[in-house]
């Protein structure tokens, strides 16, 4: 059994994604690691950052971004599928650049794979998710921030990135263009991997954050688009009182310790106390998320109202 993994970005160590941490997280059970890489900007040292893991394992490929012709994000899939289309192995594992994964977890996930592997009903793995928001102590567990993900996928060229690369679908005769296709589209059969995936993809210093939304937003709406956002000031980022989520008591993976100790921005973020009415309130700040939230959490037991793209096998 082969397992290889896979990523792409661009600008991604200018833009705060730990993406040398994502590729370190799993280069003990993979076979190879690809890594697809966008035009970056001259300042930016991403290829550098992951050349200098100095594993064999790992491989870069340099592309270019062509968001008039993968609008609405769809740039994101492409250059996923450039990178999935690289691997070799007989499961890929997808990370993106702000995605980490535990070391306590790497046994599960290679035993997983093995007893899954030939079970041909299962087409993919489903990953349990710690999205961070602000700093590392605190994370989403509100209704509006999907609690499973696909991240390992057979080696099938029927299956592509979706959408934004949030996810897979099996795209038979696919275009190559339209990623935000539907129909003729199936979702993916997949089992649980029972492991999880640390993102980290909102804590960043909050000048960084804004810069960040400003990239990910041109990318979904084009240039024009976010000009005019940034004529009404919409970039101005706040993450509000902290104490509205939860707080993580557990251990981040050890490749993050060096990342994590760089956190300096703790006098820039709001622990308690009502959020500023000079914004608008985030998703989990609005009523009728809170409220949601409430019965999944405490009534329910289970995320409702929600979209999941996959069909979950009892394995």
């Amino acid at each position: 059994m082969r397992i290889s993994g896979f990523t792409m970005g661009k600008n991604a160590h200018k833009l705060y994604y730990p993406m040398k941490q994502a590729v370190l997280s799993v280069l003990p059970i993979v076979d190879e690691f690809i890594v697809v890489l966008g035009d970056d900007d001259p300042d930016d040292q991403t290829r550098t950052e992951v050349e200098s893991i100095g594993s064999d394992k790992v491989k870069v490929h340099q592309t270019t971004w062509d968001i008039e012709k993968y609008p609405r994000g769809m740039e994101h899939a492409h250059q996923t599928d450039i990178a999935k289309e690289l691997c070799s192995g007989d499961w890929l594992l997808y990370l993106q650049a702000d995605e980490v994964i535990h070391e306590d977890d790497l046994p599960v996930i290679e035993r997983r794979c093995q007893e899954l592997l030939d079970d041909r009903e299962v087409e993919g793995l489903l990953f349990d998710y710690l999205h961070f928001w602000g700093d590392y102590q605190h994370f989403h567990w509100s209704h509006g921030w999907y609690k499973n993900e696909i991240r390992i996928v057979r080696n099938d060229p029927e299956i592509h990135s979706w959408q934004s690369a949030q996810s897979f679908r099996r795209i038979p005769d696919f275009d190559g263009l339209d990623y935000r296709r539907k129909e003729g589209t199936h979702k993916l059969k997949v089992a649980r991997a029972n492991a999880r995936i640390f993102h980290y993809g909102w804590v960043r210093p909050p000048d960084r954050m804004k810069r960040k939304t400003k990239t990910f937003m041109t990318n979904h709406k084009g240039v024009a688009a976010v000009a005019e956002m940034e004529r009404k000031n919409l970039f101005a980022f706040d993450y509000g009182p902290l104490d509205k989520l939860r707080r993580f008591e557990e251990s981040h993976p050890a490749v993050m310790k060096e990342w994590i100790a760089r956190f300096d921005w703790a006098d820039q973020l709001q622990q308690t106390g009502p959020r500023r009415r000079d914004r608008p309130p985030a998703k989990h700040e609005q009523l009728r998320y809170r409220l949601i939230t409430l019965l999944e959490n405490h009534v329910f037991g289970r995320p409702l109202f929600e979209f999941e793209n996959f069909v979950l096998l009892d394995r």
